[in-house]
């Protein structure tokens, strides 16, 4: 508010401006016909000093209104000179009525408090002071008056009511901390609905009543668990980055966790798949209970210049061991319980070291093997007729395999046979097969395992398999298609026998007996490695169709015609002593 009346609104003032604070533009009182800011006219009491301003203002008025200037109200709509005209006229020839209407008015809408009805501040009115300007000097519109606003310093000149907008309401003011009285923060001290309710009925009150005046804040005050939530929040988010950090720390430079010593009494198997590396043998000893960590499993076989040495198998090992201590053992034979399947090796010989391995009776592995062998997972192109001795023979691959007191025999002869599949459809036998003159992958096992029992040498197996398939072609006039393979015959009998009398051969008709039977035998005699099957796949081409071990042993020739034949049989006759 100014101090020469009420206005709207809280507007900066200058401190020597007299015209600033009147309910009018530019000094004036409201024009005749428009609206005061209550939506009424104004009107004021008469007073002496204010009755002689006003006789000589309107004096002065009249002169502005023969020069016909038109005006604009405070809507923006221009008023024309006759208005300017009746407003001089209306106040230079009042009467008293009119005075006392003035005073009567004034006197209500200040007893009926700071607002009026329509929502605008009410005019108080105030005794004649010597020093006003309204009284000791004329104000009419237009006359000279200092300028208040013409330096940069100055304050905003007002606006008309019509373009005036609220104020900004005061930020509200820090609180004070708390001082020497021992008055305690509003954070700490607890709090309530009520006061959130009186805030909210502040909140509601007139801008009138809180205009210009510091605002009032009351206490907040809070409960005590605020402040137990933020000591947890803070407290947890340091633990928990204190407890990561450690792991970090751990994990990146700390010691693994490890037992000490060479374990318990306690025993345990471990199988150890082919291919697995440090971290997969160490995940799974501890999953066994053997080592404490696998990084220690790993840092220790890191330090033993023999560590990549460890083989898959199954390990017979102890529960709670060193890591150090783990990896001895493992790289000790005696540890180990595998079964060892050789290239060229009969069913028959892998059934007997699997029930040895595993502990359990003579025959259960062959009595497992012909009772599920659908169960096994064999090939669908493998066959089981009634001629073939062992539907599983050719189907255990070579290889190591972990075979250890508790396991079944099936589940031990399903690796086996998987990993005959796995290298079988490598290889791709079944597109092969043709090609090379066979009806099936079967039959293509069915010659590795021929080149695998007669062969000695890498060399010998291409030579080999280009006998079998010379001999095999309808063309061959010198064997008439008869294989003529003691191999056969001695797969036949479970024998390994290399002097073999012809009254026997010739008198035995079983389909094993390639002496007497063309074409290949049933199956396989037996399971044949990876370099017997690339043979198999790539054989020589050079008329290779006769061979003799002519030492008896290791030492393999061949020959292209029968003449040569019967040299090199010769030659083992005399190395044999016959």
């Amino acid at each position: 508010m100014t101090e020469y009346g009420r206005g709207p609104g809280s507007e900066p003032w200058h401190p020597e401006d007299p015209l600033y604070g009147d309910g009018g533009w530019g000094g004036q009182q409201a024009h005749a016909g428009q609206q005061s800011y209550g939506g009424q006219p104004q009107q004021y009491p008469q007073q002496p000093q204010q009755q002689q301003h006003y006789d000589d203002w309107a004096q002065q008025q009249s002169g502005y209104d023969q020069q016909q200037y038109p005006y604009y109200d405070e809507q923006g709509q221009q008023q024309h000179p006759q208005h300017q005209q009746h407003f001089g006229q209306q106040y230079a020839g009042h009467d008293p009525q009119h005075d006392q209407q003035y005073a009567a008015q004034g006197r209500q809408q200040y007893h009926q408090g700071g607002w009026d009805a329509t929502g605008s501040h009410g005019h108080v009115p105030y005794a004649a002071d010597p020093g006003d300007p309204y009284g000791q000097q004329p104000a009419a519109y237009g006359g000279e008056q200092p300028d208040f606003y013409g330096t940069e310093d100055a304050y905003p000149p007002p606006q008309p009511p019509g373009r005036r907008r609220p104020a900004a309401v005061p930020e509200p003011e820090a609180e004070p901390e708390p001082g020497a009285d021992g008055e305690e923060h509003a954070f700490f001290a607890g709090g309530g609905a009520d006061d959130d309710a009186e805030d909210e009925a502040d909140s509601r009150a007139g801008r009138g009543e809180r205009r210009g005046k510091k605002p009032v804040k009351s206490k907040k005050r809070r409960t005590g668990c605020a402040c137990m939530v933020v000591v947890l929040v803070f407290g947890g988010g340091l633990g928990g980055v204190g407890y990561f950090g450690y792991k970090f720390y751990q994990n990146r430079f700390g010691t693994a966790p490890d037992y000490a010593g060479e374990g318990t009494s306690e025993s345990v198997t471990v199988e150890i798949p082919k291919g697995a590396g440090g971290w997969e043998i160490g995940r799974r000893l501890k999953a066994a209970g053997v080592v404490k960590s696998a990084d220690a499993f790993v840092h220790a076989q890191g330090q033993n210049p023999k560590g990549d040495q460890i083989q898959a198998g199954a390990y017979l090992m102890k529960k709670e061991m060193s890591a150090a201590s783990a990896v001895l053992l493992m790289l000790d034979p005696r540890s180990q319980s595998n079964v060892l399947v050789k290239p060229g090796e009969r069913n028959a010989e892998v059934y007997k070291a699997i029930d040895k391995q595993l502990g359990v009776a003579s025959g259960t592995t062959r009595k497992a093997a012909k009772g599920q062998i659908e169960a096994l997972g064999m090939p669908s192109w493998a066959q089981n007729s009634t001629g073939v001795q062992d539907p599983l023979e050719g189907f255990l691959f070579p290889g190591t395999y972990p075979a250890a007191k508790g396991m079944k025999p099936d589940a031990v002869l399903k690796q086996m046979i998987g990993q005959a599949k796995e290298r079988y459809a490598a290889f791709g036998l079944t597109r092969k097969a043709q090609a090379l003159g066979l009806d099936n992958a079967f039959q293509l096992v069915t010659v590795a395992s021929l080149v695998q029992a007669e062969g000695k040498t890498h060399d010998d197996f291409r030579k080999m398999a280009e006998v079998v398939y010379n001999r095999l072609k309808p063309t061959n006039t010198e064997t008439n298609q008869l294989l003529q393979f003691d191999s056969t015959y001695n797969y036949l009998k479970g024998t390994s026998n290399i002097h073999i009398s012809e009254r026997e051969i010739n008198t035995n008709r079983n389909p094993y007996n390639t002496y007497t039977h063309k074409g290949l035998p049933p199956g396989p005699i037996g399971n044949p490695g990876e370099d017997a099957l690339k043979a198999a796949l790539n054989p020589t081409h050079d008329g290779w169709i006769y061979f003799v071990a002519t030492d008896g042993t290791t030492n393999t020739e061949f020959a292209k015609t029968y003449e040569e034949f019967k040299q090199l049989k010769d030659k083992f006759n005399a190395s044999s002593g016959n």
